[in-house]
């Protein structure tokens, strides 16, 4: 016999071993668990924060109950399926379920769909038991073919609409799962589950799967515009800090800068040229060996002082931090006797081999995450550093066989996702512990919940090309739309790009136009021609090569010029961005927004994939083409729209093509806006 029932202000259903928990969490939006019926039936918050007590409104029929939290519903029928509705009676979500008739009805007669009868044994919620205690899990729902998703993180790939398409559940380098979404129906969800698995959004279902999981854990939320569906995830997720004043300009880096004098010139110049430089970055193998966390203090001999000396021409040091751990590193014999390394389950106990067997730090477990930072802490922050990227956050094993690694919380099959959350949690927690007000750590992968530690994001080693570069585009605002607000890039992308060809300086310029025009202006790659270390060996540890020049000026004097115009474009922004990055910190909002985000019932604005709105009131359209000198452009509807470059007017509701030569970035205001001012600024320090 099944049960249906209310209890301690949450609907539970249960019948032969399975059960299924409604649960008020949030405005307007409830979590749901499931699965085969333990004695406790709690289960981890992972990405979710604690929840303030809700109590919602019940509604008890002849053969369903109605939970009501707001504006979302949640009708569940005797046999344990379940649907949801907005406040104005539109069916949000339901299972899919392919099941034989027992004479009882789901749903009432009239405008609201019949539920299917079927001899498929289809079931909308499974937990096929594994090994232990863990299950394949597997939720299916029933598929509007016209319905419009983004968010979801970050992937390779050219499409904002994510409908129609099949998503990986899993961390890789350049690609970052964040398994949050917004429907065009009027709905986001949240697949609470960092295990590794699938996520199809196909014309004939919707389908979450995980290939290893204890239960399904999922939270919904309706809402009536995307910007209100994003405010309520942050409201249950959390929201960043608020981005430090000094962040909103120039970020400087690239593949590698060896010395400390070489980082040093390299400022130097920066100030001697009248640019202001927010950030320079000592990249990776600074160190004597993985896993040291420290100058080596033969090429680095005093690293308070190097500090110091930035500071004073208003620029902060930021320093790489891997997790991979040598077996030679001074710190290997402590850590691996204390469990605070990733364990390999099969063959060698190495995880990756990049320049040296190594293990990756296991930030899954509290003492680890303090001992890491502790060491940090000593070696950088006691020495003037407070800025931190966390690279490898993925992390990035040899070899992707997920179900070969463990964690201190479990299989990573099971758990993996949720790496780069604690990666970030271990600096965040301890700059905090230090003093340091709003963390920010640069992280090149994300999970649900990352932005709540300062986690600013970065797409990864990406090639240089302009398909990469319209690819980095969808997953700077995908990564928006799933609850991420602080996103970035490798201005021209990472892998390649001599400097001295005419090609890849297009390709630059034009990204760094667009890159203007997102939360954080950031150069980095590895560019040619690479130089081979001098000595390839040191203490029987194998060194690091070096790419080419990375700075402003390496291109040649023209490219140096327009750079430099438009680097003095973004420090006219600071008061635009200065006003995104509040609303992120108070709403969870992004400051990149596709269309769909301030216009989602005008028609195409899902699928647009090559313009965006930054914030509120600046349309931006970059050329994301070689060798283009237009630009199509799409204005909405029920605005007038300001080009900021000819200062001409355009009513909205059609598309125009503007003039765009190599000097132009095409840009649009919305005329009454209060950044018209501002853009007027910019039309003098950047676009000509």
């Amino acid at each position: 016999m099944n049960t249906l029932q209310i209890k301690d202000n949450s609907l539970h259903w249960a019948w032969n071993g399975q059960y299924l928990k409604i649960m008020a969490w949030g405005e307007n939006s409830l979590r749901i668990i499931s699965g085969w019926l333990p004695e406790d039936i709690s289960a981890a918050n992972y990405a979710l924060l604690p929840a303030a007590s809700i109590i919602p409104h019940f509604q008890q029929g002849e053969s369903d109950v109605t939970m009501t939290n707001g504006n979302i519903r949640a009708i569940v029928d005797r046999q344990g399926r379940v649907a949801f509705y907005n406040q104005h009676g539109e069916c949000l979500l339901e299972e899919l379920w392919r099941q034989r008739d027992n004479g009882e009805h789901f749903w009432d007669a009239g405008e609201q769909p019949q539920r299917k009868i079927s001899a498929l044994k289809i079931s909308g919620r499974e937990c096929k038991p594994l090994a232990g205690d863990a299950f394949e899990v597997n939720v299916r729902f029933e598929s509007n073919p016209n319905e419009k998703i983004c968010g979801m993180g970050q992937y390779q790939q050219s499409f904002i609409n994510l409908k129609g398409c099949s998503v990986e559940l899993a961390q890789r380098n350049s690609q970052a799962s964040v398994p949050f979404m917004v429907s065009s129906l009027g709905y986001g969800f949240l697949w609470n589950n960092p295990a590794v698995g699938e996520a199809v959004f196909a014309h004939n279902e919707t389908r979450w799967s995980a290939k290893a999981a204890a239960r399904i854990d999922y939270w919904i939320t309706a809402g009536d515009t995307p910007a209100d569906i994003i405010r309520q995830y942050a409201d249950v997720t959390g929201k960043p800090p608020l981005m430090p004043e000094f962040a909103l300009g120039l970020w400087q880096s690239k593949l590698r800068y060896r010395t400390q004098e070489e980082l040093l010139t390299v400022a130097r110049r920066y100030r001697d040229e009248g640019i202001p430089l927010a950030v320079i970055v000592a990249d990776f193998f600074h160190w004597p060996i993985q896993g040291d966390w420290r100058f080596d203090e033969r090429e680095w001999p005093d690293p308070a002082a190097m500090t110091a000396e930035l500071r004073e021409m208003g620029t902060e040091l930021m320093v790489s931090v891997w997790p991979t751990v040598d077996v030679r590193s001074e710190n290997y014999p402590a850590m691996n006797e204390r469990g605070y390394l990733v364990n390999t389950r099969k063959g060698l106990n190495v995880n990756f081999d990049f320049l040296g067997n190594t293990r990756f730090l296991d930030p899954t477990h509290p003492e680890a995450r303090k001992y890491v930072w502790q060491v940090c802490k000593k070696n950088y922050f006691d020495n003037g550093v407070n800025l931190f990227w966390l690279d490898e956050a993925e992390p990035e094993y040899g070899v992707y066989d997920f179900d070969n690694y463990r964690y201190h919380i479990g299989n990573t099959l099971e758990v993996g996702n949720i790496y780069p959350l604690h990666y970030t949690q271990a600096f965040y927690d301890g700059l905090c512990e230090a003093g340091q007000e709003n963390p920010v750590s640069l992280v090149r992968c994300a999970w649900a919940g990352s932005q709540r530690y300062g986690a600013l994001v970065w797409s990864g080693d990406i090639h240089s090309s302009f398909e990469s570069m319209r690819h980095q585009i969808c997953a700077g605002l995908n990564m928006g739309m799933a609850g991420i607000p602080w996103w970035t890039t490798d201005i021209g992308g990472f892998h390649g790009g001599d400097i001295h060809a005419p090609a890849f300086h297009e390709l630059l310029i034009r990204w760094f136009q667009w890159a203007v025009f997102s939360p954080v202006l950031r150069m980095h790659g590895h560019r040619d021609p690479i130089t081979e270390p001098e000595i390839p060996w040191r203490d029987g540890i194998a060194q690091c090569n070096s790419g080419a020049g990375n700075e402003l000026w390496s291109f040649g004097s023209p490219v140096f010029t327009l750079l430099k115009r438009y680097t003095a474009l973004r420090e006219a922004l600071r008061p635009y961005l200065r006003t995104l990055m509040q609303q992120a910190h108070e709403t969870g909002e992004p400051l990149m927004r596709p269309m769909s985000y301030h216009y989602p019932r005008q028609a195409g604005s899902w699928d647009i994939t090559d313009q965006y709105m930054f914030g509120a009131d600046i349309l931006v359209a970059p050329v994301v083409h070689a060798g283009e000198t237009s630009r199509r452009v799409w204005l909405p509807a029920n605005e007038v729209w300001l080009d900021v470059n000819s200062g001409q007017y355009y009513q909205g509701g059609t598309h125009t093509t503007v003039p765009a030569p190599l000097s132009v970035l095409p840009l649009f205001v919305r005329e009454g806006a209060e950044v018209k001012s501002i853009l007027a600024l910019i039309r003098e320090t950047g676009n000509e």
